[in-house]
């Protein structure tokens, strides 16, 4: 992944809307989040999910393959990251064995 100064994605952001959950599950553990590193690695947590990235390069737009767990379950899939016009990020995940989301979050 590049450097801090080329992507504008590195940080913490608060995630606050899903199409398929609403926001009581997004926060049922902790207060949903997506952390972008500039290692090339993020994390992120929601409802009972909970899991790490390895990132691929872009300014505006990552994408990435992602593992973790969901109540303790083994889960893993891929996703993207892509900045949009209003300052928000729109964070697409795809379940390797389950349900693929569109998840809304801004910068904390």
């Amino acid at each position: 992944m590049t450097g801090p100064v080329a992507c504008e994605l590195i940080g913490r952001w608060r995630i606050l809307e899903a199409d398929l959950w609403d926001s009581d599950y997004l926060d049922l553990v902790e207060p949903a989040y997506l952390q972008i590193g500039n290692d090339g690695w993020a994390e992120f947590a929601f409802g009972a999910v909970n899991a790490t990235a390895e990132l691929e390069d872009g300014p505006n737009i990552v994408s990435f393959h992602w593992s973790g767990f969901d109540e303790g379950d083994e889960i893993s899939g891929s996703g993207s990251v892509e900045l949009q016009h209003d300052g928000s990020i729109k964070i697409e995940l795809f379940s390797d064995n389950g349900d693929d989301a569109v998840l809304t979050a801004r910068r904390q």
